[in-house]
């Protein structure tokens, strides 16, 4: 059975994030997007982990899902949990957190953040109670731990051999294992003797699959992509497809580590849902005081100094992935799931009626038509045919899905920390639909 998972996320305990992301709220957004499966975030925060623990019950694997089974026998816990007042299991949320490690190593100072995945609430439990001992986990979802990659690692499997921990946005500059600011240039470097535990990387919003397959050292990893979303709007931005054939922590742990890929519909990794990287905050290089921007070739036409203030140019993901390459753009690697490029359901409509926000009256108003008449927005944004879009949306909204599907865009990329544009129309055809709509 397919299912969308998107493994990253936060709560409103964490910074910067928005305070409607409640467990329940999450639901509900889920059942709308199209997402199965939704990380928990934030585990390691005390407030937050009580309202988990509160709010949701585990899931059982019985006959119904095991055939193997006794009629009604429960096999075990499932390592998955729903909200205890849904009224169903549609939505399956897994234990998530995200940490900060800052630490001095090989006389430089590493920020690195790395996603980690609990495969129960005990295990979860125990890992609180140490950090909470020994490191301020209170004052923000996402905590900011002074500990080395490896010893992390070496203290989540001495707890339970089965959690999960991966890099995060492994290319961003200031918190991840490749970043131009604090990272290294391989896993072995990073992780040291725990290299052999770390199965899978997040490829981040700046990224996409194929940049990461211009790097051999990442071959034999599970490539996924999540969120990180600090809002409900932009839960499955990115996500991870897989096929299951009973939804399970165990399930999915054993897909990412042994990276099994999707063939003939028997479980594995289908796909991921990408955004277009060149949207993300770091995907060129520059300095976004001064207003500069450059690609790869122009920062080394550069060496590396802003033109305009003469200090070194924050470096981007797609620089830093040139540097660490060892194939050319453009490389295909075989065997691999493929990936599909989205852009919001609700960003589309905005810019089909020429509004400059997703969050205003107008655009909630069609999206929520066209969920209500179509389903959920993965659906629309990936399978349903344009002929069945166009009997609810606007011609303006049909071209703009059309559009996003063919990677038929213009597209202005970001740096230092702003976010690029990813533009549908052009000014001419914004005027005429905007004419339309008013006719």
């Amino acid at each position: 059975m397919q299912q969308i998972l998107d493994l990253h996320i936060h709560s409103r305990f964490s910074r910067a994030c928005s305070k409607d992301l409640t467990l329940s709220n999450l639901d509900k957004t889920c059942r709308v997007k199209g997402i199965d499966i939704i990380g928990t975030g934030d585990f390691t925060h005390p407030g937050w982990f009580n309202e988990i623990k509160n709010e949701l019950e585990e899931i059982s694997i019985t006959k119904s899902s095991q055939p193997s089974l006794s009629s009604g026998e429960v096999l075990r816990g499932s390592g998955l949990y729903k909200l205890k007042e849904a009224k169903d299991d549609k939505i399956k949320f897994m234990l998530s957190a995200e940490v900060a490690l800052i630490y001095k190593d090989m006389d430089r100072v590493r920020r690195i953040h790395l996603v980690i995945h609990a495969p129960n609430i005990k295990a979860a439990q125990e890992l609180n109670d140490y950090l909470g001992q020994r490191y301020n986990i209170r004052s923000d979802g996402r905590p900011i731990l002074g500990i080395k990659t490896f010893d992390f690692v070496k203290l989540c499997l001495s707890i339970h051999p089965e959690f999960l921990i991966y890099p995060a946005h492994i290319w961003t500059p200031w918190f991840s294992v490749f970043g131009s600011k604090s990272g290294f240039n391989s896993f072995e470097e990073c992780f040291k003797d725990q290299t052999e535990n770390i199965y899978a990387f997040e490829t981040g919003l700046s990224s996409d699959p194929e940049m990461n397959w211009r790097v051999s050292a990442l071959d034999h990893l599970s490539l996924l992509s999540n969120s990180d979303a600090h809002s409900l709007p932009n839960l499955g931005r990115e996500a991870t497809v897989l096929n299951l054939e009973n939804a399970s922590y165990q399930e999915i742990y054993n897909v990412i580590k042994y990276k099994k890929i999707s063939r003939n519909n028997e479980s594995g990794i289908k796909f991921t849902i990408e955004f277009y990287p060149e949207e993300g905050m770091y995907h060129f290089d520059g300095h976004r005081d001064c207003k500069v921007s450059f690609n790869p070739k122009e920062t080394k036409k550069n060496k590396g100094i802003c033109p305009v203030c003469k200090k070194p140019l924050v470096i981007g993901v797609a620089y830093r992935v040139d540097e660490l390459a060892d194939r050319p753009e453009g490389f295909v690697l075989e065997a691999v799931a493929g990936y599909k490029k989205i852009i919001e359901l609700d960003k589309i409509i905005a810019e089909a009626i020429s509004i400059k926000s997703r969050n205003s009256i107008g655009v909630k108003k069609e999206y929520n038509n066209l969920i209500l008449n179509l389903g959920n927005e993965m659906d629309i944004l990936m399978n349903l045919s344009l002929t069945e879009i166009r009997t609810v949306a606007s011609d303006a909204v049909t071209e703009g899905i059309k559009r996003v599907r063919e990677g038929n865009l213009i597209i202005k990329p970001g740096f230092d920390g702003q976010y690029g544009e990813v533009k549908i129309f052009n000014e001419s055809e914004r005027i005429r639909y905007k004419q339309q709509k008013l006719l």
